[in-house]
């Protein structure tokens, strides 16, 4: 009986020595907004975070809710302390407000990410609009 507690003893110390060593993610901001932006002319905006575990972090699939946006993300792991990047590109193509997100997949403890872009999409300015605007300089 001795031998079984122990053995069970040692397994709860391993998992909890386990569990601390593992990598962790930190977003500076989860969410940005646009704000009003105009038709037809994509935006980016960069999310910097942190590997604030104690393993190298390694982010596997990051995707977007929908084909108008883009991520690219640092493909490379990060030690821990160290910074990177997931940059996403909205495809302002459709007038009116928008709320998207951009699911970052890791290694870290605290599992997958949800990053928000939002804002409200407007009209361009049409060319004779801008043609005045100039004139009128």
């Amino acid at each position: 009986m001795k031998k079984v507690l122990l053995f069970f003893v040692a397994i709860l110390a391993f998992s909890a020595i386990s569990y601390a060593q593992k990598a962790a993610i930190s977003f500076q901001k989860s969410e940005f907004d646009f704000g009003k932006i105009q038709q037809g002319k994509p935006v980016t905006n960069v999310f910097k975070f942190t590997n604030t575990g104690k393993e190298p972090l390694i982010l596997g699939n990051v995707s977007a809710s929908c084909g108008c946006t883009t991520p690219t993300w640092t493909k490379e792991p990060i030690a821990p302390g160290g910074t990177g990047v997931v940059s996403a590109t909205f495809n302002a193509g459709v007038m009116g407000a928008f709320n998207k997100s951009v699911t970052v997949q890791s290694n870290a403890e605290n599992g997958t990410i949800y990053l928000t872009l939002k804002g409200e999409v407007i009209a361009s300015p049409t060319p004779a609009a801008t043609a005045v605007d100039k004139k009128s300089k």
